[in-house]
């Protein structure tokens, strides 16, 4: 059983998680300046109460390493997604949301090995819950795991 400091850091990641993928999103909608998106998430977002909702708290400096690695390293990571889609299927032709899902999972696959493949696809596929359903879930697991398999063997 987990202690409660590792419960409580799993929840402050995965809650860094879907930030990081909507702060990705913003990104990608508006080309917001990484230090300018930064700053307004740990001001207004991270933890925050927005209509009523209560956001849980985030690990900042887990949500700042993947909003920054993704996008200093967006093209090898677009080509790595790439790499794994069908022939019918470009990475523009996936909705943004979805995108940014792969793109922060990729990152993690890529950059974090300090955690664990089975953990990275799993928390992602906990993300796409939160814009999704049960088919583009299968697509997320199919595309993380293929990409986990070439970057971590």
């Amino acid at each position: 059983m987990p202690s409660p400091t590792a419960k409580s850091r799993s929840k402050a990641r995965a809650a860094a998680r879907l930030a990081a993928v909507q702060a990705l999103y913003q990104r990608e909608m508006e080309n917001t300046a990484i230090p300018v998106l930064l700053h307004e998430f740990h001001q207004h977002r991270l933890g925050a109460t927005i209509e009523g909702v209560e956001y849980s708290q985030a690990d900042a400096d887990f949500f700042d390493d993947i909003v920054r690695g993704v996008d200093a390293r967006r093209a090898e990571i677009d080509e790595l997604v790439a790499a794994r889609l069908t022939a019918e299927w470009s990475l523009d032709r996936i909705d943004r949301p979805m995108r940014q899902i792969l793109r922060a999972g990729t990152y993690e696959l890529l950059a974090r090995a300090d955690v664990p493949v089975g953990a990275v696809i799993s928390e992602y596929l906990d993300v796409t819950d939160a814009f999704y359903g049960r088919r583009e879930k299968g697509f997320v697991n199919g595309v993380l795991d293929a990409v986990a398999k070439s970057v971590r063997g």
